[in-house]
């Protein structure tokens, strides 16, 4: 390992190759126009997660800022990461707080009080990780059980996504605009632009419903009295946690698509970078849990490292780690931006529908592409069994009594995925 806690970044000179390692940083004005690419990379889905679990979007972005220099500051600025609103609490907090889809969550000190908890364990994986390695992780949640939970998640999303749209003729088709609009901007668009596609469907779709609804008075209108009230700078709206046993069962199992997806994002930044981050996965554990608690304890939505920022690195081979400082101090000021938040608000329900319906089915899709990815073997009988039962356990949101509480879907499913493999692989080799 590098001696002392952080990097000595050493300045990147012009013509010493295309690729700028983690340990190596470029002039001040370059570290900030790239934290603020990686600032509008994480937006799109930072900001969707919490609207459309009935969170403070503000907050959110706030606390993706905090959470990053939160992570930066315990890995020592080894690993090139930003954290944004984890998707794979959408559908255990829905379930924990019986959320209908539209406005403020009415239940999310419950749901609070679940990601707090879930953070914590996923923290003392962490501690265990430093300790013992990962070989254990990779024996516990190999690819056939971490994408079949991965896609049982989207399925079992998906009755809430259609639900939220069917309540009149108008929001049907106002969700399948979004859809096409979300389709144009995945194939027409390209470069960084196509990184940002359900953001820029969203807007698309956004532009279409004030046309026919303020324009024609077929819906609903926007209304934008609320934006044009609000202060440029002010505190976002803090929630307070409470702890129930039910729903601290149900989302703290999330800890375990958060260890996944962590993992998988390490090693995928290690492979571009030609370098071996594994001594630091046990510190990126510990960070992403201990920001996902601090995130909690204020009212944000549980965070994890981002598939999109990577994707920035991929394309601009820069994987200075002071870039994400740029990008979380960004964030935070817009979290400060009580306007920005008022707008985001605006956004109509059927528009956020439509884009569950894709963002939804994506996770699912997902959780496939972990299969082909890594070559799992859907003709191996064992391999079956795990992906079968966990499927059909989440998408028909199989409930459990175990004592006093009740395991939803999710819960249930993610537990029989790593069960079943641990199980049958004991079996065969008896």
């Amino acid at each position: 390992m590098a001696e002392g806690w952080f990097p000595k970044w050493r300045l990147k000179g012009a013509g010493e190759g295309a690729i700028v390692a983690p340990d190596e940083r470029l002039s001040l004005l370059q570290t900030g126009v790239m934290g603020v690419q990686h600032a509008v990379a994480m937006f799109g889905s930072t900001v969707l997660a919490p609207l459309l679990m009935g969170f403070d979007p503000n907050l959110a972005i706030l606390m993706s800022g905090v959470g990053t220099l939160i992570f930066f500051l315990i890995v020592g600025g080894r690993v090139p990461s930003y954290l944004g609103s984890s998707f794979a609490f959408i559908g255990v907090v829905i379930a924990a707080t019986g959320y209908a889809g539209s406005g403020a969550n009415p239940q999310i000190g419950v749901a609070l009080g679940g990601i707090i908890v879930c953070g914590l364990v996923y923290a003392l994986i962490g501690l265990v990780v430093m300790a013992l390695g990962t070989g254990w992780v990779e024996r516990l949640l190999p690819p056939v059980v971490t994408g079949a939970i991965v896609t049982m998640i989207g399925l079992n999303l998906a009755p809430v996504a259609v639900a939220s749209v069917s309540n009149s003729a108008f929001e049907s088709w106002m969700a399948m605009v979004t859809v096409l609009c979300i389709g144009f901007a995945a194939v027409w668009s390209r470069g960084l632009a196509q990184r940002l596609l359900i953001l820029l469907g969203l807007l698309s779709a956004y532009l279409v419903y004030a046309v026919v609804a303020n324009g024609f008075g077929l819906g609903t209108p926007i209304d934008f009295s609320q934006v044009l009230e609000a202060p440029w700078l002010g505190l976002p709206a803090f929630s307070s946690p409470s702890f129930e046993l039910g729903a601290i069962a149900l989302i703290a199992p999330v800890a375990v698509i958060l260890v996944a997806e962590n993992l998988g994002h390490i090693k995928a930044v290690g492979a571009m970078t030609e370098r071996n981050l594994d001594p630091w996965i046990g510190r990126a554990f510990l960070g992403d849990g201990v920001a996902t608690m601090v995130s909690g304890s204020v009212g944000g939505t549980g965070v994890t490292t981002y598939a999109e920022n990577i994707g920035v690195m991929a394309v601009t081979r820069v994987f200075s780690t002071l870039i994400f400082v740029a990008a979380a101090l960004l964030a935070i000021l817009l979290g400060f931006s009580p306007k920005f938040g008022a707008l985001i608000q605006t956004i109509p329900g059927p528009v956020l529908g439509g884009t569950s319906i894709v963002v939804f089915g994506l996770i699912a899709v997902a959780g496939a592409r972990i299969w082909v990815q890594n070559r799992v073997d859907l003709g191996d009988t064992k391999h079956l069994i795990v992906i079968a039962a966990t499927l059909v356990l989440g998408a028909g949101n199989f409930h459990l009594a175990i004592g006093g509480f009740t395991l939803d879907g999710i819960g249930t499913a993610t537990f029989t995925a790593i069960l079943l493999n641990l199980i049958l692989v004991r079996r065969s080799h008896a």
